[in-house]
């Protein structure tokens, strides 16, 4: 999981300053949302190609079956085997430096591509979030310190302790909501909402 978050922990050093100044507007962020939705409904076609069931043939009566899918410990087992493959994963996480980009949607898109079961990359993706979130505050810790932050180190704490309880949550729910359904509604909103966030900044550069 360390060696997943590399690219992504050093292209959010180099970047940050081009991804605040050129992408952090209305405009690319509503074109990213919308892009990160057409994402998604690739990745879920190029999923349902990749665990679609293969025929084999039966030794024992002769009759064709379909294969099995992987069990979700065979799926750990080639990834912790392949340690190139958890940093393909994780590099996808650079996608969702840009404003718009789901970072959790883009690793589950490249998780199954790269030979993971759909559910088995949720729960991967949402691991790959601990590290980079840890660093990000990591980064910020500076700001907490200075005199900017006097009298809001109690409320930053809750809502530290409120988050945690709510991913935790999240992260508990979607993985069983993964278990048997698909990111075809997370494709549906994040295009409609991109293209409708489009049309709204362009109506305000306009007036």
């Amino acid at each position: 999981m360390i060696l997943a978050t590399v690219p992504v922990g050093l292209s959010g050093l180099l970047l940050e300053h081009l991804l605040r100044t050129v992408l952090g507007k209305p405009a690319p962020a509503a074109v990213f949302l919308a892009v990160n939705g057409l994402v998604l409904a690739v990745g879920e076609r190029l999923r349902r190609r990749v665990e679609e069931p293969t025929p084999v043939l039966s030794a024992t009566d002769g009759l064709v079956r379909d294969e099995a899918p992987p069990t979700a410990g065979e799926a750990d087992d080639r990834l912790a085997r392949l340690p190139g493959r958890a940093v393909l994963i994780g590099s996808a996480q650079i996608l969702a430096l840009s404003p718009g980009i789901s970072r959790s949607g883009v690793t589950m898109v490249a998780g199954p591509v790269r030979g993971l079961a759909h559910e088995d990359a949720a729960r991967f993706s949402f691991l790959l979030a601990t590290p980079v979130i840890l660093a990000a505050g990591a980064l910020k810790i500076p700001d907490l310190t200075g005199p900017l932050a006097a009298g809001v180190h109690g409320p930053i704490l809750a809502g530290s302790i409120t988050s945690f309880l709510s991913v935790h949550l999240a992260v508990r729910c979607l993985t069983r909501y993964f278990h048997t359904r698909t990111l075809k509604p997370f494709a549906i909103y994040c295009t409609v909402s991109g293209a409708t966030s489009l049309v709204l900044a362009d109506r305000a550069l306009n007036l």
